[in-house]
């Protein structure tokens, strides 16, 4: 099999580099490789699903035939990629070998799995894609009490989400606070209240050990010995870049797969017409799995491939944390960067600045009413990259 642009991924990343490559170029043949449906949906909508009363099949906005349509490509669906040969511009595959001119890895991340003991570890669930997104809501049939490990962006999601449906909702976390690497002081306090409010359970500076099956039900044994009960674990402690297949073939790994600003990957002495992009890619240190990146990453790519080398720029890109309980919007500044955070905060939110030497603004967190300062707080903000 031949393909002119083999793009390996069908999550945001992969399907959004097909859709502003067509714009582009019309007759280029690209072929799309996914391991699951290759349809489209968008994952960040699953940790707001539930209360929304959205099911798998309604949260996929395109499937396969209507996608590949749509967009004029070829998408092989169930595939799985086992090995790339960037000598031999080729990719093997569970249905044979696929030659191509040019290959776009958008692959994900998987999901940080804690060591658990116990004979229910096996059991815990995490979501990353749609597919465990349906487990989960077939899981969830019947539950009252669900408890959460990691008290993170995605964490903290699914925990109003669920409080939204009515679930009980307690979050585990090693950090003293929520959003740890996200807010500073007093915006997580606020944030934490807020959710508090709702009804969500923080257990700050404690991890679950073990977890262990108890009829229906599981108990839970944390770091400091205290025994807890529940009917579903879900683990949202984090995700990994999957960079296995890059880093077998040769290719320049670190947290994710490292690319110059054309987002051409470094195959060592072999200049392999190989790109990366999503969460699966580092640019500049940089690993970013949020929206405005992948999408800013997969125009500037879709230029490339179509013919005109563009770099990537990132200008200052805000994320949204869908917290319906407490609005919030982080722009953190870079990392290592020399600076201090100044809060002011009333009842109704708080406004942190990360502010340089000079005082000018690298970074912003804000919660509650303050997030109606997100778009004029950006505009100050100097570009990532």
């Amino acid at each position: 099999m031949n393909a002119g642009v083999l793009i390996v991924g069908s999550g945001m990343a992969g399907v959004t580099l097909a859709r502003e490559l067509r714009k582009l170029d019309v007759n280029t043949d690209i072929t799309l490789i996914s391991a699951d449906r290759g349809g489209f949906y968008s994952k960040p909508n699953i940790s707001n699903a539930l209360a929304a009363g959205k099911t798998a099949d309604q949260l996929m906005m395109s499937q396969r035939e209507a996608l590949a349509a749509q967009l004029k490509i070829e998408i092989r669906a169930g595939v799985e990629v086992t090995a790339l040969h960037p000598d031999t511009n080729t990719v093997t595959t569970s249905i044979g070998d696929i030659r191509y001119e040019k290959l776009a890895l958008a692959l994900g991340a998987r999901p940080i799995r804690l060591p658990l003991a116990g004979d229910g570890a096996s059991e815990v669930l995490s979501v990353n894609h749609l597919d465990d997104y349906a487990e989960f809501r077939r899981a969830l049939d019947g539950k009252k009490h669900v408890t959460l490990l990691g008290a993170g962006l995605i964490g903290c999601e699914f925990a109003n989400d669920l409080r939204l449906g009515g679930f009980e909702v307690d979050v585990f976390d090693l950090a003293p606070q929520a959003l740890g690497r996200l807010l500073p002081l007093q915006a997580a306090t606020f944030f934490q209240q807020r959710l508090e409010s709702a009804g969500v359970k923080f257990h700050f500076s404690t991890s679950i050990v073990s977890v262990v099956k108890s009829n229906a039900r599981y108990l839970l044994h944390d770091n400091h010995g205290v025994l807890h009960q529940t009917d579903l674990v879900l683990s949202a402690i984090g995700l990994i870049p999957e960079t296995g297949l890059a880093r077998t073939a040769g290719l320049t790994t670190n947290r994710g797969i490292v690319v110059d600003l054309y987002q051409q990957a470094n195959a060592g002495a072999t200049d392999a017409p190989i790109y990366a992009l999503g969460d699966c890619m580092e640019v500049g240190q940089l690993n970013l799995p949020f929206i405005l990146p992948i999408m800013a990453q997969a125009r500037a790519l879709a230029k490339t491939l179509a013919g005109t080398p563009t770099e990537l720029h990132y200008a200052a890109m805000p994320v949204v944390v869908k917290t319906p309980a407490c609005p919030t919007v982080v722009c953190p500044p870079p990392a290592g960067a020399a600076g201090a955070w100044q809060e002011t905060s009333n009842d109704n939110g708080v406004r942190a600045l990360y502010l340089d030497n000079e005082d000018k603004p690298l970074g912003f967190a804000l919660t509650g009413s303050a997030v109606t300062e997100r778009q004029s707080l950006a505009t100050q903000i100097p570009a990532w990259m």
